[in-house]
């Protein structure tokens, strides 16, 4: 399979999974301006839409959206325990979590990376990423990972996007828990392997 990234985009939500299951994948990196691979290929031409993650399986079909490439991945070696096994409680909860934040946190944060956002719909996506944070910040309470000890395909999507928080100056200082939860996820090795790889350990 091959994985087209960003470092540090929401592609290295897939990124950590894969090593966390042990999955290899052909990595090709994309310059987000112009569109081009480090090969300088046309990125445009295998995902229209301009972004990734995009995954390439190998019998050639393209899957996008972080919240869904995490969790194909994850069902590939679904003994790892990253995404529970269809029809239990739990997998509906990862997957709760996923979308929450894809819709929430995600697309809030991406209005920061975008130079023609307004000032004012910035201030009101802080004081939105205010209250969902708290949110999370309460639910991590005892909790080394979003489903108590057990780690997920939905805690490498939520600390790789609370990592965008120092690029656009949000102060995550209040919420302890979710300081702690960012430690505890960055200290595993396959975390470190996956930043290590993409340039940014």
């Amino acid at each position: 399979m091959k994985l087209f990234y960003m470092p540090g985009a929401c592609s290295l939500a897939p990124h950590i999974i894969a090593n966390e299951a042990g999955i290899d994948l052909d990595l090709v990196r994309v310059d987000g301006k112009s569109k081009k691979t480090e090969q300088g290929q046309d990125f445009l031409a295998t995902n229209p839409n301009g972004y990734v993650p995009a995954l390439v399986l190998p019998d050639g079909e393209l899957m996008t959206e972080a919240s869904v490439v995490v969790q194909y991945l994850a069902d590939q070696k679904p003994e790892t325990g990253l995404m529970p096994k269809p029809g239990e409680i739990a997998r509906y909860r990862v997957q709760q979590w996923l979308a929450f934040v894809a819709t929430e946190l995600h697309k809030v944060f991406g209005s920061f990376f975008k130079p023609d956002t307004p000032e004012a719909t910035k201030e009101i996506n802080r004081a939105h990423l205010s209250r969902r944070l708290a949110y999370v910040d309460q639910k991590l309470d005892g909790r080394s990972y979003l489903m108590g000890d057990t780690f997920t395909a939905a805690d490498a999507y939520l600390w790789t996007v609370l990592g965008w928080a120092k690029f656009i100056g949000f102060d995550l200082s209040p919420f302890a828990n979710i300081q702690r939860y960012l430690g505890t996820v960055a200290a595993r090795p396959a975390v470190q392997k996956t930043l290590r790889a993409e340039g940014l350990a």
